[in-house]
């Protein structure tokens, strides 16, 4: 049955209301859904903010999954991207002059986890066990750069891989970090019958904003270089001293109660990682435990620390990954 509509003049007769008399199937809050698949491994990668909705491997959870019918409640697998974290005010100086982003974390008077999360991705190629999507990021209110992005996410025998690739197609040195969100799953069990490893040897102090305020040699309860439980752990930190395998790969584990372990590794293209149990998150809490690679930790467009400067034409990128062992 084809749709109809009803029109008529809004108040003032500036313009026309368009009524539905049917309605019309209203798409996914995630838009496009790309599914893939190889062997066991199964994910879903959706168009808005290039965020991975399930991944599974033999029909468990590596990621916490959300619905297809609902907004991602905690960024889950987005890419984050001109910055990861929290930028201090949401203001930051290039050149001289300083510009000013929205403060998306209001409480603490932070711009969080960058530009992309919200925006819908354009399908480059897809096969079936790999997706390509890319962000044509513009200049706009307080970011004045315009940057292009490719997320390649792909399944093999090996699990879940992601290569981003971020180019400079604008004039003047953008600053530039990035990073990614995945929430480890707990597999249907309490957050507190887990256990965390993480390769990593410094802890990053920070003040009452959750800002950068030093660093130091892990200790105490974050101290995660050797498997711990999560009982009674409330994390939403970041490290650095990254330690790596043969392969040159850093690791945060989450050991389960079934055996299983999700996991989320990076490669020499990031050296820090943040983790957070959600312990503060009252939507989500302690539902999963987020596991995020990324090139640097909060605020370094202000501190400059392990920050990229992109030159037009320039071009930066990285590689990470998620499996279940």
């Amino acid at each position: 049955m084809s749709t109809q509509y009803d029109a008529h003049r809004s108040t003032g007769g500036y313009g026309v209301l368009v009524t539905l008399s049917e309605p019309e199937i209203v798409p996914a809050p995630s838009g496009a859904q790309y599914v893939i698949s190889y062997a066991e491994h199964r994910a879903v990668i959706v168009e808005v903010g290039a965020m991975v909705r399930e991944y599974t491997v033999g029909g468990r959870d590596v990621f916490v999954p959300f619905a297809q019918s609902e907004v991602a409640p905690v960024f889950n697998g987005a890419v984050l991207l001109p910055w990861p974290n929290r930028l201090r005010d949401g203001a930051y100086t290039v050149d001289g002059t300083t510009y000013e982003l929205a403060q998306s974390e209001p409480a603490r008077g932070n711009a969080l986890h960058g530009l992309a999360c919200w925006t819908r991705w354009s399908l480059v190629q897809t096969t079936a066990s790999s997706v390509t999507l890319e962000l044509a990021l513009p200049a706009q209110k307080g970011w004045p750069f315009q940057l292009v992005s490719q997320a390649r996410y792909a399944l093999s025998d090996a699990g879940l891989e992601v290569t981003l690739t971020t180019r400079n197609v604008g004039v003047g040195t953008a600053p530039y970090g990035v990073g990614f969100h995945p929430w480890l799953s707990p597999g249907g069990a309490s957050l507190d019958e887990c256990t965390v490893r993480l390769d990593a040897t410094t802890h990053v102090t920070v003040d009452e904003r959750l800002l950068p305020t030093g660093t130091e040699p892990v200790a105490g309860p974050f101290d995660l270089v050797a498997e711990r439980s999560l009982a009674g752990l409330d994390l939403d930190d970041a490290w650095l001293g990254v330690t790596r395998d043969a392969e040159g790969r850093s690791w945060c584990r989450l050991g389960r109660p079934d055996g299983r372990t999700p996991a989320v590794w990076m490669d020499e293209s990031m050296d820090a990682w943040q983790v957070c149990s959600a312990d503060h998150i009252p939507h989500f809490h302690r539902a999963g435990l987020a596991a995020e690679p990324m090139s640097c930790v909060a605020d370094a467009f202000n501190t400059g620390e392990r920050l990229v400067r992109l030159a037009p034409g320039d071009v930066h990128v990285v590689r990470w990954g998620a499996t279940l062992l």
